[in-house]
């Protein structure tokens, strides 16, 4: 499967989550990076009309747990997010952000990841760390 189609894949399987309903979508792949985009706009501003913190949150934390699956079996494996710590730079009123996850840490059963939120000017708009738990799927 390339990169296209794994984007693709990632994509569809946000329907009917909180993904789609933030408009989250999953936008470049590589070896050690995942990339994902959401519009700001009324639909994620606190009531000051800025972005939300905890729409940011969101972001990061399903743009770290998408990342994991590539080093899982899918058929027997999940992840499951077990703690997020982010620190919001910036504030964003409208635009677009981009969470670009990168792997800190590759364990047998947890992975540790680093996510930079940015907007379209490479504003630095947030800072997450991300860990993931790898759990067995019970039959």
């Amino acid at each position: 499967m390339d990169n296209s189609e794994i984007l693709k894949a990632f994509n569809k399987r946000s329907k009917n989550t909180l993904m789609e309903t933030l408009d989250i979508e999953y936008v470049a792949i590589g070896e050690d990076f995942l990339t994902a985009k959401m519009p700001v706009n009324s639909r994620v501003h606190q009531p000051y009309g800025q972005l939300h913190g905890g729409a940011t949150a969101a972001l990061a934390e399903s743009v770290g747990s998408a990342a994991s699956n590539f080093f899982i079996d899918n058929k027997s494996q999940f992840i499951n997010g077990i703690q997020l710590s982010i620190n919001h730079i910036k504030s964003k009123r409208e635009g677009v952000v981009f969470a670009t996850a990168k792997n800190i840490h590759k364990g047998r059963t947890t992975h540790l990841w680093e996510v930079t939120i940015v907007d379209e000017e490479e504003n630095l708009i947030s800072v997450a760390k991300m860990t993931n738990i790898v759990l067995d799927i019970r039959k």
